[in-house]
């Protein structure tokens, strides 16, 4: 039943590129009745509100569904998800089943593995979604998050990639530029307080130490399983000697760290590091178009891979909107929103649509984004390296702390 359902579905409403219009195809009898539920609803989406041009694009968003399909958007800014995490356990420990103060929620990671686990999402919905159809399923990362099956109740909404980046009119060439873990601690002690990273669990910060943990590991598929105390020491111990040899080079010998990304971004536009990190390819190519950074900056990655994954939008239990949070859900996959999302314009976020799927006109349109001269092209991003369990990063912040926090 479930995959005649499916069937059904991707044969619904969706946006198609044509002869530089998007259209929309007639929905099927499941989704009409989808889309007259969401009618007059509005979703309140609880998201990171930390980033001016996310925002924008949100509110774009918000129009857009409003005038195609007659839905609210109310973008409720977060600086952390863990806080709509908070109320939605909040709200099921008052019984409050219904009408709950969430509707969508962008997530992954260790805050879907809690509302999951704890019963605090709505049942599947993504697969049955009409864009689902252009999603790249190829992707381990859109299906599973953080180790942890999504089972439909998370919809994908774009990807993430570590890539460096660097000014090159001080620090010469990206190719001299380090290849690998071991190789920034080489660049670090020859360049003494040229480099840093945010404090743990701010999370980039706690993406690069997965991304040391991972490489400097044996056999880094330990923490595809949860974590083990009987073998967290010895696991860990290569991360940890990692960071003790870099600790007295870091910029102010470590005794301080940068608060989080935008931190960074400024010190490196100051020229008070060389060498820094973000999980969006575009993120350099961003900035210089902003005017936050020079237009010397160049990215680069390590040829051995760097962390990746998906981040999505699920849908808690007791949504008062459930029908409209899907209208949006898959708004947000199709080819029109994945397109803008995808150009540096407006946010430069990879897609995670696969273009294989998609009509040739739709196809033409991606390949015609300019990327801007600071993004590599995702022929150049490398190997994506999983995520590890959330529970190891659990244990390795609170370790972290333990260690160099001040």
């Amino acid at each position: 039943m479930v995959q005649n359902r499916v069937a059904a579905m991707a044969m619904a409403a969706s946006l198609v590129f044509a002869g530089g219009a998007w259209a929309q195809v007639a929905p099927d009898a499941a989704w009409q009745s989808v889309l007259d539920e969401a009618k007059g609803e509005t979703v309140y989406f609880n998201a990171w509100g930390g980033s001016q041009n996310i925002n924008d694009y949100i509110a774009w968003v918000g129009g857009e569904v409003k005038q195609r399909f007659g839905v609210t958007l109310n973008h409720v800014k977060l600086d952390d998800t863990a806080a709509a995490v908070a109320t939605v356990v909040a709200e099921k420990a008052a019984g409050k089943d219904t009408g709950g103060s969430i509707d969508l929620v962008w997530i992954n990671g260790e805050n879907f593995v809690a509302m999951q686990e704890q019963g605090l999402l709505a049942e599947g919905f993504a697969t049955e979604l009409p864009n689902w159809q252009y999603v790249d399923t190829s992707n381990p990362s859109v299906t599973v998050d953080f180790t942890v099956p999504t089972k439909g109740q998370e919809s994908p909404w774009g990807g993430a990639k570590l890539v460096f980046f660097s000014d090159t009119a001080r620090s010469g060439p990206v190719e001299a530029m380090p290849k690998s873990a071991g190789e920034l601690l080489e660049w670090a002690k020859a360049h003494p307080g040229r480099f840093s990273y945010p404090a743990p669990p701010d999370f980039i910060g706690s993406s690069f130490l997965k991304q040391v943990l991972i490489e400097t590991t044996p056999d880094p598929a330990v923490f595809q399983k949860p974590v083990d105390e009987a073998n967290f020491e010895a696991v860990t111990k290569p991360l940890w000697d990692w960071l003790d040899a870099i600790q007295p080079v870091l910029w102010r010998s470590g005794r301080d760290h940068p608060q989080n990304y935008p931190a960074m971004k400024q010190m490196l536009a100051d020229g008070e590091v060389e060498i820094i990190f973000a999980f969006n390819p575009a993120e350099a190519s961003s900035a210089i178009a902003a005017g936050e950074l020079p237009d010397t900056v160049r990215s680069f990655t390590f040829p051995g891979g760097t962390l990746g994954n998906t981040h999505f939008v699920a849908i808690p239990f007791n949504s008062s909107a459930k029908a409209a949070a899907k209208v949006v859900a898959d708004f947000l996959i199709s080819s029109e929103a994945q397109l803008r999302k995808e150009d540096p314009r407006y946010w430069g976020d990879p897609t995670v649509l696969a273009m294989d799927k998609l009509p040739e006109d739709d196809r033409d349109a991606f390949a015609a984004i300019d990327r801007g001269i600071a993004t590599l092209p995702p022929s150049q991003l490398g190997p994506v390296l999983a995520e590890p369990h959330s529970s190891w990063m659990t244990r390795i912040e609170e370790e972290w702390k333990r260690r160099y926090g001040n």
